[in-house]
Order: structure tokens, then C-alpha cells, then sequence
């Protein structure tokens, strides 16, 4: 008799543990979960907020330079920048419109030395460098926060747990080529 109660004992003990390992994963995945969101709907709020700004640069510009502008202008409308960025690849899709229409602006801001050196046009352009960090920080905590998710579904146990409560590996952030053609070349700077 006395085995027959260890033995239930040792079972009941497993199974709390079980359980509690279950409760705790779930838990952890959850909070990763979330942390992964909150991380994308700060990117989207940041984008939006670099898009607003570039409407100001692109009015700024129609200052100085009305038929090119407007064009800008309509472009920038057009392309929607207030769109719905809420996965990494559309994160990813509005980052380079956004970078796209910023080397359209500069085209025309190149052409007219007056606008550049406009105290409007610069706090605009703070304003865009501003939120351009933001975004890459962001970006860091997002593809950080993914790390972390897709440890916990990938490895055992608890990848044992993220299957059953239906948990997936998250996408990372990328830079992409375009983003990297937009970097400064240091070889020719130190060359000067």
C-alpha cells in the first residue's frame, strides 16, 4: 500500500510539473507574442508619422519649385503612405516607397539651394531624420523580440507546447538592397 501512494504521488508531482511547464510556456509564447505586435504597430505609427513629414517637406518644396511639387505632392498621395503596415513585408513595402519618394524630394530639393537652407526645411528634415531612427530602432526591438519567439517555438519542449496552441515563427525585418544602394560609400569619403 504504501508503494501504491509513492507511486500516485510521484505521478500527481509529474503531472503538476507538466502542467506548470504547459501554463508557463503558454505564458512566455503569449507575451512574446504581443511583444512582436506592439513592436509592428510602433513601426506602422512611426512610418506614418516619417510619411506626414514628407508631405511637409514636399509642400515645403512647393514653395520654391510649384510645377515640381505638385507633381511630389500627387505622388506621395497617391502611393498611400497611411497604409496598413502590420506584417513585416509591408513594413518592409512602405519603408521603401517612403525611401523612394524621400530620393524623389531630393531630386528636386538639389535643384533649388534656397529651400535647403529654409529653417522650415530643415526642422522638416530633422523631423524625417528623427523618425528614420525611430523606425531602425524599432525595427531592433521587433527582429529582437522574433529572436526570441522563434527560440521558444523552435526548441524543445516547448516547441512541443507552440505547435499545440498553434504558435509560428515570426519574419524578420530586412533591409533590402535598395535600403543599401541609400548608404553613404566610405571609401570615397576617406579618399578625400
Amino acid at each position: 500500500m504504501a508503494v501504491l501512494g509513492t507511486f500516485l504521488g510521484i505521478i500527481v508531482a509529474l503531472a503538476l510539473i507538466v502542467v506548470g511547464y504547459f501554463i508557463s510556456t503558454q505564458r512566455t509564447l503569449v507575451n512574446l507574442d504581443e511583444m512582436c505586435k506592439n513592436a509592428l504597430s510602433q513601426i506602422e505609427v512611426q512610418l506614418n508619422s516619417r510619411f506626414d513629414v514628407l508631405i511637409a517637406l514636399a509642400k515645403t518644396a512647393a514653395q520654391y519649385a510649384a510645377h515640381e511639387s505638385e507633381t511630389i505632392i500627387q505622388t506621395v498621395q497617391a502611393r498611400g503612405g497611411n497604409a496598413p503596415a502590420n506584417t513585416p513585408a509591408a513594413i518592409n513595402q512602405q519603408a521603401d516607397l517612403l525611401g523612394q519618394m524621400m530620393s524623389r524630394l531630393n531630386v528636386v530639393v538639389e535643384q533649388y539651394p534656397d529651400l535647403k537652407a529654409s529653417d522650415l526645411y530643415i526642422k522638416a528634415q530633422e523631423g524625417q531624420t528623427e523618425y528614420e531612427e525611430k523606425v531602425r530602432i524599432s525595427r531592433m526591438v521587433y527582429n529582437d523580440t522574433a529572436t526570441k519567439m522563434n527560440r521558444m517555438v523552435r526548441q524543445w519542449p516547448s516547441s512541443f507546447v507552440a505547435s499545440m496552441l498553434h504558435f509560428d515563427l515570426k519574419d524578420y525585418l530586412k533591409v533590402d538592397n535598395e535600403q543599401k544602394k541609400e548608404y553613404p560609400n566610405l571609401d570615397e569619403a576617406f579618399k578625400k
